[in-house]
């Protein structure tokens, strides 16, 4: 089975952190990007994904994440809940549909109630929604069996102004 993840964002803040959840969703190769609720819709017109991942990676806006739940997908609630896994101890699910709180908010509990997982990030204080994004989607790369790797990836990863090496000894 080929890997999937989806995002779900509940009712986003701040145009510059979904435009950073965008730039994750590219450079960890999430399949597409649902948010709900009326704040993002007023801010969107900001360009903040830096990297243009709305070229290959839908955003779309949904009256209820619940309702574009991906086929065959396990829905894995990421937010600050009372009883929830703390990610070290998470196994992310082949095909998952990450949904993450807003920074002043919570999932709602219909969400959670929902939920095949509910994972939470142990921090002291919380972080920001564009950095949970990235710390879930890297545990999930660290954890899986597939690996990408290597100078060539290093190469089409970077900025044109890095050229760097390691020098050979």
């Amino acid at each position: 089975m080929t890997s999937k993840a989806t995002i779900g964002l509940t009712n986003p803040k701040s145009p510059s952190n979904v435009g950073a959840v965008m730039r994750a969703s590219g450079c960890y190769q999430v399949d597409s990007v649902f948010y709900d609720g009326p704040r993002f819709a007023f801010a969107k017109k900001f360009h903040t994904d830096t990297q243009n991942a709305l070229l290959n990676i839908p955003l779309v806006e949904t009256k209820r994440l619940l309702d574009v739940i991906p086929a065959g997908a396990k829905i894995v609630c990421v937010d600050l809940v009372e009883g929830a896994i703390a990610l070290p101890d998470f196994e992310h699910p082949e095909n998952a549909y990450y949904i993450f709180g807003p920074e002043d908010g919570t999932i709602e509990q219909e969400v959670i109630d929902s939920a095949d997982s509910v994972v939470y990030i142990p921090t002291i204080g919380c972080m920001n929604l564009a950095a949970t994004v990235n710390v879930v989607l890297y545990d999930r790369l660290a954890k899986s069996t597939t690996r990408i790797g290597g100078d060539e990836l290093i190469r089409q990863s970077r900025d044109t102004n890095n050229t760097a090496k390691i020098k050979a000894t």
